[in-house]
Parts: C-alpha cells; structure tokens; sequence
C-alpha cells in the first residue's frame, strides 16, 4: 500500500513539470480511480459483507426506524393554492411525519404532467393533478396508484381570450391557435368545449406549452386562447390582459382532480399516506371555512392581496372525495376518449391503478368515508 502511495506520488511531480494534455488528464483520472479502489480495499474489513448478512431483520428494521435522516416523502407544492398549500405553510404534515423519521420536501412542478414523470423517476411521492394525467402516465407504464379523489373545482380553470378579442363562444375559435399544457384538465376541458359546440379538436390548432411559456405566448399575442387553470386566470384578468371565455362550470367539466403516488411508495409507506390524508381533510375544511384567515396565509408567497385570493379561492370546494366505483367508470371513460382521439399509444386499464375498497378503507379518513 505504501509503495503504491509512493509511486503515485513520482507520477504526480513527472505530471507537474510538463504540459497538462489531454492524454495526461485521462490517466490522471483512471490512475486516481485506481488508487480510490485499491485504498478502499485495504481499508475495508474483509468480512464485512458477512457482518451484513449476520444481522437480524429486525434489527434492520429497528435500525431504519430510528434514522431520522434517510427517509424523505416529497409532496408537490401547490401552485393552485388548495389546502396543500395550507399544509405546507402551517408545516403540520412535518409535526405528524417527525416522529416516524420522515422529513417533508415539497418540489414544485410546472402541471401535472411534470409531476406524474417525476412520479414515475422517483423524484416525487404524491403528486395532486387532474384525471388525464394519470391516464397519460398509466398509458406510459408507471405503476400508478389514485389515493384519493377531490373536488373538480370547474370553475378555476378557463379558457382565456385576449382582452380586445371579439370572440363570443367556442365555436369562434375555429382554426385560431388554443394554447394548453398537453395531457392536462386543460386539454381535456377544450376537448370537451369544442365537442360541445359540434366542432373537433383538429378544428382548432392546438399549441402545447407549458404554462409559463403559454403565459409569455398569450401576453405576446402568439396564441388566440389560453386554456389554464388559478392563479394565471386571475393574474391576467386583474392586468387586463385577458377575459374568461368560458370555465370548467356550468357541466363543462365533469370529472376530479386526483392524488396519486407509485404501487412501490404506497406498499412500503402506507401509514405516511394515512397520515397525509388525514391531514389534507383537516386542511380542506380548514381552508373552506376560513376564507380571510386562508386569504392572509397565502397572499406574501403568490404576491396576490387578500381580496383578490378570497375570490379566486370562491372557485375552489376544498371536499376530499372517497374512491367510488363511480368514480372509477368515469376515469375509463376519460381513459378510452384519450384512446379513441389517438392520443396515447394504447388501450388503458385504469382500474389497475386503484386499490380495493378494503385497502382504501385503511387509508381513508373516516369523514370522507362517510360521504359514499
């Protein structure tokens, strides 16, 4: 070992007194990967994967219970600004997860798209978007499960037009430039609206873009319409840049929003997800009968007033949703339309991504069951 160290050290001085190629700096880092190896070798006691295997499970368990610091559960942050916006800024969730070992980490995604990708890499543990992302995700084979259904909230996403546009319905748009966020309520709402005023999809020219960059497109006058959920309607509404159309309201929209997580988070992480829900209802009602106390928590991080969040916040019903079965048929009518109109690759399932009633009884808070 020590002639080794000797040796690289000759080699480092010969280095040093000539020009550093790129030849040179290629063995320098396969020379180094070498001694890394070769001194963790030495240094490591020899039976040291035998010690591993020694070790009782249940001491491997205690173990794991008793690290505070391994175990994360990221929960996106919510740019709608529903009650996982209460939950984060009240840390609550962190008080309930810290004695089990759990820190709480809320990542922030662009739409529900991004959160179901992330989902599915292992950058993110429950993720709150519409009902066509997770058909989408399914679709893409990610081992997907709905934990809980909530309200629709229709009326916080709406079709923008620009504030001088002429357009009086749908039906005007046909062959203008329909900004939205592929795969999201978004898309599915102005597949509704347009099928609603007799009209297809390839009637209008679809524009995908995430919602910052369709914000940039519509306020450039890029795109004729905007699809998009709160706080983006409100934001350009207040600076006259743009006027609701029409929204989710009025039967337009008619499916929910979901919580979902992977198979392999849930089986290994069932009480964190009872503990989330449980949690979440609390906030939801909190949220629906505290409007103002909801309005002055939230406006310092949308740098909104108060007043104008207590009126966007009107559009939401903070009601967490029992899985039903009617729930379920609705989630495979959404699933075979996407199908049907080509975009994605194959027939879904959906039914495989939700648990029996037995298991979402375990996970469920009592008060939610209560409403089936």
């Amino acid at each position: 070992m020590n002639q080794l160290m000797k040796t690289f050290k000759i080699q480092i001085k010969s280095w040093q007194r000539q020009p550093i190629t790129r030849r040179h700096a290629l063995f320098a880092f396969g020379y180094s990967l070498v001694l890394s190896t070769t001194i963790f070798s030495c240094s490591s006691p020899q039976n040291n994967t035998q010690q591993q295997a020694d070790v009782p499970k249940s001491n491997v368990a205690n173990q794991t219970t008793t690290n505070n610091t391994n175990k994360v559960v990221r929960i996106v942050r919510s740019k709608q600004l529903t009650a996982l916006a209460v939950l984060e800024q009240k840390r609550i969730l962190e008080q309930r997860l810290e004695p089990l070992g759990y820190k709480v980490e809320w990542p922030e995604f662009a739409a529900g798209p991004q959160q179901l990708e992330a989902l599915n890499t292992n950058a993110l543990d429950i993720a709150s978007t519409a009902e066509s992302p997770p058909i989408f995700a399914q679709a893409a084979g990610t081992p997907l499960v709905y934990l809980a259904a909530n309200s629709s909230d229709g009326r916080a996403v709406s079709l923008l037009v620009p504030a001088n546009s002429t357009a009086k319905s749908v039906k005007d748009l046909k062959g203008k430039k329909i900004a939205f966020q592929k795969a999201s309520i978004g898309h599915y709402l102005l597949v509704r609206a347009v099928e609603r005023e007799g009209l297809k999809l390839s009637d209008i020219q679809s524009i995908f873009l995430p919602p910052p960059d369709a914000n940039v497109a519509f306020s450039q006058g890029k795109v004729d319409a905007w699809f998009i959920w709160e706080p983006f309607v409100t934001r350009n509404v207040q600076q006259k840049v743009g006027k609701v159309l029409t929204d989710g309201g009025n039967g337009l929209r008619d499916t929910n929003n979901f919580f979902s997580t992977t198979r392999k988070f849930y089986q290994e992480n069932p009480e964190v997800i009872k503990i989330f829900l449980e949690e979440l209802q609390k906030a939801q009602n909190w949220s629906k009968n505290n409007p103002k106390e909801l309005a002055t928590l939230l406006a310092p991080i949308t740098q909104l007033d108060a007043p104008t969040l207590e009126i966007m916040h009107s559009k939401y019903d903070f009601t967490l949703i029992p899985i039903t079965e009617q729930i379920i048929t609705k989630q495979q009518e959404v699933a075979d339309k996407w199908f049907a109109l080509g975009l994605i690759p194959k027939k879904v399932n959906v039914r495989d991504g939700f648990l029996t009633p037995e298991q979402y009884a375990a996970i469920t808070p009592q008060e939610v069951l209560a409403k089936k």
